[in-house]
Order: structure tokens, then sequence, then C-alpha cells
């Protein structure tokens, strides 16, 4: 059977948030918001199709934006993804769901919906807006009343690291489906997350004890997706992830995904190898065939000989960490990744 690939789709920009980790707005506050027109959209659909069947995969889409509802072809989008049996996951916000439109959503066939929560109640309606620390709580309830797989993300730097452990007991609490975080990119003149590799471990560390403890719990409905690539090595170093004896030398397993098995694409139509690493624009998709740009500029992002850190550890084929916060950091997409704590002269390099 082929295998899907992911393609995380920026329909439009508008938006009810200003949230201040966001890169839409992170270096103009003032842009100009931009939204695909229906036939920009239809482009995006041929061209996606035309890439999977040349590479024998099936298409699946991450609909986001900007809050994709708010685009004014979000349900006809929605539509024709149902009537080829595209399947989907939507990001976006809370404040325009209901319990109609998510049923809607997933009658069109809609697997998942992720929202975020960024902090417990006062930090994180002081990164987003007020209101909508209680207001994602009650929609995570009405996704889940919808049939709807229901995820919350969470953006981790050093303004609410420390809050994550709570914010894991509240969405367990509100029977989430799934729980992941991401570190945050840093962006514009900014060049730290703020967190050292030892405070990212200890909070790797913390966070691994709890899953464990929930996950033992029968009655827990929270799958926890430890999504961060550095919790690989967390694992390794622990004994909860051994290389296999059947890995071969230059295979790439797991790890970023940039260049292997995503794309993203702007409302611009800009096709990106990552939407995290600021300049990683490799084309345009309203003028050039992404079966094309997958083996020409995209190569780029596969140079895993490049990385300056990763290149040297034993478990480069299933971790190389987060390029996105490397390049935000240190401008260099194959720098070390400044959270990681590996020795790589020494035991990892053994």
């Amino acid at each position: 059977m082929s295998q899907y690939f992911a393609f995380q789709w920026h329909i439009t920009e508008e938006c009810d948030q200003r949230c201040k980790h966001c890169y839409i707005f992170a270096e103009n506050a003032c842009k100009k918001l931009d939204s695909m027109s229906w036939d920009e959209m239809l482009q995006v659909v041929r061209n996606v199709e035309d890439f999977c069947k040349t590479y024998d995969r099936l298409p699946y889409f991450y609909i986001t934006g900007g809050d994709p509802i708010l685009h004014p072809s979000f349900w006809p989008l929605l539509e024709l993804l149902k009537s080829k049996n595209i399947p989907f996951t939507i990001l976006g916000n809370p404040f325009h769901l209901t319990d109609e439109n998510l049923k809607l959503m997933k009658e069109y066939g809609c697997d998942k919906y992720q929202l975020s929560i960024d902090g417990m109640r006062e930090t994180h309606d002081w990164f987003r807006k007020e209101g909508s620390f209680d207001e994602t709580l009650e929609k995570l309830d009405m996704i889940k009343r919808a049939g709807i797989t229901s995820v919350v993300m969470t953006t981790v730097s050093n303004v609410n690291i420390k809050e994550v452990p709570a914010i894991i007991d509240t969405v367990v609490s509100h029977k989430a489906d799934v729980f992941a975080f991401a570190r945050y990119v840093p962006t514009s003149d900014e060049k730290s997350t703020g967190v050292t590799p030892l405070e990212y471990r200890e909070l790797l560390r913390c966070c691994d004890e709890k899953y464990k403890k929930y996950e033992a719990d029968s009655k827990c409905e929270t799958y926890f997706n430890r999504k961060d690539h550095l919790w690989t090595l967390y694992q390794y170093e622990v004994g909860d992830f051994k290389i296999p004896e059947s890995a071969k030398e230059g295979v790439i397993y797991s790890g970023c995904n940039c260049g292997n098995c995503h794309i993203t694409i702007l409302p611009t139509g800009e096709v990106y190898a990552c939407r995290r690493v600021a300049d990683s624009c490799v084309g345009n998709i309203f003028r050039d065939n992404l079966k094309d740009l997958w083996m020409k500029e995209f190569e780029e992002y596969r140079e895993f000989d490049r990385f300056a850190k990763c290149s040297k550890c034993k478990l480069l084929a299933w971790c190389r960490g987060c390029p996105a916060v490397s390049k935000g950091t240190y401008g260099d997409f194959y720098a070390e990744d400044p959270q990681c704590w590996a020795d790589v002269e020494g035991e990892m390099g053994a």
C-alpha cells in the first residue's frame, strides 16, 4: 500500500489573533494578509495529485492559516477533498467552532483538529488574547463530541517551559486525544529560545515521567506524541530507544521531516521545505511542478553529512534535532541544535 505524504497547506493568513510567537507577523506586523483564490486552490490540488501519482504516494493535507475557517472557500475545499477521498487535519483557532460546523467537518472527512495551548490561563492569554485559554478548553470538548480527534500543541520557550507539566495535566483532564510540544523558533533579531540544553533535557525527563504515569492509567484518553526529535536522544540515553540491528548505513529512518516527507505551501503559492525555516522557499506551486522541485531544490535540505554535530552522532538517521531552531539561532540550517546536550565526541560518538 502506498504511504502518505504530508502537505502543510496555509490557505489564508486571516486570523483573529496576533500571537506573540507567530512567524506570519514576526518580521512585519503590518504586512498585507495573503489568501488563495478558489482557482489557485484547485491548482494546488492538481499539482499535489500529480506529485503523488509520480512518486506513488497518497496525499494528506494539514490545512491551516491563519485560521483556515475564515477563508471564504473553506467549505468548498473540504467538499472537494471529500470527493477525492483525500484525508486532512485542520490546524486552527477555537473561536468559530460550533457543534454544527464541526459535525459538517466530520462529514467531509476531517481526521483531526489541532488547537494550541501555550501556557496556563494567564500565560496563554498573554501570548494570544484574553479568553483564549478557556475557549480552547471548551472547544476541545466540542471537537470530541463531533467524533473528530482533538489535538493540543504547545510551543515551548523560556516563557512557558515551567508550565508544561501543568498543561499536560490540563489536557488530560479535558480528555484531549493527542498532546505534543515543539520548541519556539527564534525570529527577526531574537537569537535564542532562552532555554539551555540541560534545562530542555530536564523538561523531557519531567514530561517522560508524567507521560508514563498517565500511560499506565487505563482511564487516561490522551496519547502523548513525543514530537520533538530530541526525544529520540533522551529515549536512547534511558534505554527506551535502541538502534535496530537491521539498520543500514546511509539510510534515513526518521527524525526531521524537512526534505524527506513533508512540503509546506503558503497562501502566495510559495513552496517551503519547512515553514519554520524562514528562508526555505524552493519555488512556487503556481509556476513550478512539485515533482520537479522535490528532485532538485529540496536536495539542499537532504545533505546529511553537512550537519555540524549530527553527522558525527550515531543517531543521525533517527534524530537530527530541529534544524529550524538551529537556523533561527545561528543562521545555519546545518548548525548544531542549540538544545542538544549530546557529547558526540564522547559516548555518543563511540
